[in-house]
């Protein structure tokens, strides 16, 4: 590139609900992180300030880097949190008549989604959230195509406008049409589309967002497209708003790439590209990227991911190099058609509050949090409800003068009077019981969750190693991965910005899906096959001129992409099916689909038990998938030659008091930045850095390698009941 060997080439963006994570990237591969609040009025500012916060360690600023960098890749909560919220679009919905109230209906599952066990088994507890649009603002028009395809009655084009112009009339910011069948037979929705556009041009709005279905998710199940489509209008469109002024902002200070943004399949599309609602929940997916990609430099295939941030616990398996997909997952309560990233993620994070529940007494964590408010313990949040930080700071995890780097200063007095007349005095405890208990039922419940998360598929912890991250990970780390027995628990330096750093890891990629309904049973005749490959390979001829026509929006060639075709197969009579790598380019021959099987068999050993497979019944294909991906400048694992196993003196700053298992001891105290590759640290110590807090407590050591992981490990087995 003609670069100088410091010019900085990457920027990862990860801005959470608590903080915004920034993560740059020299030619060379070092690099830095840096943290600042989140601002969710203006994420472009929480961005400039975590960009000044990270390139000050490099003694240079965000005018003087900007203009260096070839690229940019953010993540971000804020679309999740308009859902959560429901604070979207006003948008209209059309679909055939006699079917308007299916959106309104959901899915039961819609009911308890994100429940307890208790309540899911309680009617009583179940609840409908509005639906994203109301009755008043769905029209439906006269049109069928039946499921194979096939038109039975026309489109009534009449109704099609009618439909459109009262929507405009109720001043609708968007439009979205979601038609039985048409993943079978797009037709007769693209002609609704067509239809409220010249509707639209007529009165005056030619630019009013309209989206069909079919132009971003052909699949099955009526529910889930709706509830996307929907998304993209609702959701996606005003995080365009945001992208656009962060984009603009960063080009006032200079950048000239052009703005990526981590989507849910686990690649990074451009900020312009036409399908945004894949984007909707991108922070946790940085992270899993980020350890995949260190997981292969360095020759770990089986690993358990833990992200810890202020609002959530999010977790993901890598199993034999590769990670799930999920291709109808549910996020804020809603069933959806994304290729997801498959993670589990419960609502209990650092910042969740903490409460008693007023008829057992029993205490309750979340599932709302403080978000950027910190918690009681942060003055200027006014807050007055208790949150895990406020544990932290009482039992003297947390140094309150070096919260972000010594930006905001932490009152313990405070954090103490709360605790002791909400959780402590109450429950009869002294407050640093009642705190210590409250860390101590978090790191269970997390603990629990991800050994029942690995047992369910048929593992065990000893097999994964353990990457533990986000900003509050290494604060829990020793306490959920306690007695688990995982191979390694490894917590990089750069744990705060970690997801940033997997954005930064990603492939430019997008990714297209579409249903496809191909069977082929056991011991049928090769013409059966040839006729079923023919479907696939049109059906990829279709996704690919997509994939193509986004990368040229973004002035790529198509000979720059690289076409991954990959599909979703399964035993026929099964329910589960899998997402597969193609092992062909093209899919022609009765041979070719043999080996379209013979990579799904293998597969499917893998993720579920070999003894599962029931190839005599025959295989069925449900989904085609494309990818395109264009190489990116990717960060180097950093490499420092080991010094001795004891720290530096000026690695120590000082001793504090830790309050664990019902007894105050001092913790040696050390700052992150400052200790040696080879360096071990043995509990009970504090490894303190500006972004993040590392405990080693008694009972622990830890150890730092060359390419500045953490490594920790159970120096004796108390406590591991």
């Amino acid at each position: 590139m003609g670069h100088q060997a410091n010019s900085v080439q990457v920027m990862g963006i990860d801005a959470g609900g608590t903080m915004t994570d920034t993560f740059f990237v020299q030619a060379d591969g070092e690099f830095v992180v840096g943290k600042a609040q989140s601002n969710p009025a203006d994420e472009s500012l929480a961005i400039s300030d975590s960009s000044v916060d990270a390139l000050a360690q490099w003694g240079r600023s965000i005018e003087d880097v900007y203009p260096e960098m070839i690229t940019c890749v953010y993540s971000g909560t804020a679309m999740l949190n308009r859902v959560v919220q429901r604070q979207g679009l006003a948008v209209g919905l059309i679909v055939n008549r006699g079917v308007e109230d299916f959106h309104r209906m959901g899915r039961a599952i819609q009911s308890y989604l994100g429940y307890a066990f208790e309540d899911r088994i309680h009617l009583n507890t179940h609840r409908y959230d509005p639906p994203l649009v109301p009755i008043e603002r769905t029209r439906g028009v006269t049109e069928r195509t039946d499921s194979q395809g096939d038109v039975a009655i026309p489109l009534r084009e009449d109704e099609a406008r009618q439909a459109a112009a009262e929507l405009i009339a109720l001043g609708v910011e968007a439009i979205a049409i979601s038609l039985l069948h048409s993943h079978k037979n797009g037709g007769n929705e693209r002609r609704v589309r067509d239809i409220c556009r010249a509707v639209a041009t007529e009165h005056g709005k030619p630019d009013l967002p309209i989206f069909a279905s079919v132009d971003y998710y052909p699949v099955r199940k009526e529910s889930h497209r709706t509830n996307t489509t929907i998304l993209e209008a609702y959701a996606a469109e005003p995080s365009r708003k945001t992208l656009t002024r962060i984009s603009d902002r960063m080009r006032t200070q200079g950048a000239r790439h052009d703005l990526r943004v981590m989507a849910t399949h686990g690649g990074t599309i451009s900020w312009k590209a036409k399908e945004l609602a894949r984007t909707m929940v991108s922070g946790p997916v940085g992270g899993v990227i980020g350890a995949k990609f260190l997981g292969e430099l360095l020759g770990y295939d089986t690993i358990a991911c833990s992200d810890i941030g202020g609002t959530s616990f999010d977790m993901a398996l890598i199993t034999k190099g590769s990670f799930a997909i999920a291709a109808d997952p549910d996020m804020a309560r809603l069933v959806l058609s994304l290729p997801l990233v498959a993670m589990d993620s419960v609502g209990a994070g650092a910042g969740s509050f903490v409460r008693l529940d007023p008829h057992t007494n029993a205490i309750k964590l979340g599932p709302d949090s403080a978000g950027y408010r910190v918690g009681v313990c942060w003055p200027e949040g006014g807050l007055d409800t208790v949150t895990v930080t406020d544990c932290h700071v009482v039992l003297g995890y947390l140094n309150p003068h070096n919260f972000l780097g010594g930006q905001i200063t932490l009152d313990v007095e405070r954090a103490h009077a709360a605790l002791k007349a909400q959780i402590a005095d109450p429950l009869g405890l002294s407050v640093e019981e009642a705190a210590a208990g409250v860390v101590e039922l978090l790191d269970l419940s997390l603990r629990d969750h991800l050994r029942a998360t690995i047992s369910a598929k048929g593992y065990s912890p000893t097999d994964f190693v353990c990457f533990s991250y986000g900003g509050a990970g290494p604060v829990h780390t020793y306490g959920y991965t306690e007695g688990l027995g995982f191979k390694d628990v490894i917590v990089p330096a750069w744990a705060a910005g970690f997801s940033a750093f997997g954005c930064a890891t990603a492939d430019f990629e997008y990714r297209y899906d579409k249903s496809v309904d191909v069977a082929v049973p056991g011991g049928a005749p090769d013409a059966f096959k040839t006729q079923a490959v023919s479907a696939l390979q049109e059906a990829w001829a279709e996704l690919a001129a997509k994939v193509i026509e986004e990368f040229a929006i973004n002035g790529f060639e198509a000979s720059a992409v690289t076409l991954h075709p990959g599909y979703r197969m399964q035993y026929m009579g099964q329910l589960n099916d899998l997402e597969i790598d193609s092992p062909v380019t093209s899919a022609t021959t009765a041979a070719d689909w043999d080996r379209l099987v013979a990579a799904f068999d293998e597969t499917y050993a893998r993720v579920y038990a070999s003894a599962a497979r029931s190839p005599e019944l025959g295989f069925s294909i449900t989904g085609a998938i494309m990818r395109g991906v264009v190489a990116t400048q990717k960060p180097h694992l950093p490499k420092e030659p080991l010094a001795g196993q004891d720290p530096p003196e000026d690695a120590r700053i000082g001793r504090r008091a830790v309050f664990r298992h019902n007894r105050w001891v001092h913790a040696t105290v050390w700052h992150m930045e400052a200790l040696k590759a080879g360096n071990h640290i043995t509990g009970p110590a504090i490894i303190e850095s500006s972004a993040t807090t590392f405990v080693v407590p008694d009972g622990f050591a830890a150890w730092l390698d060359e390419h500045r992981l953490f490594h920790l490990t159970e120096t004796t087995a108390q406590g591991s009941a």
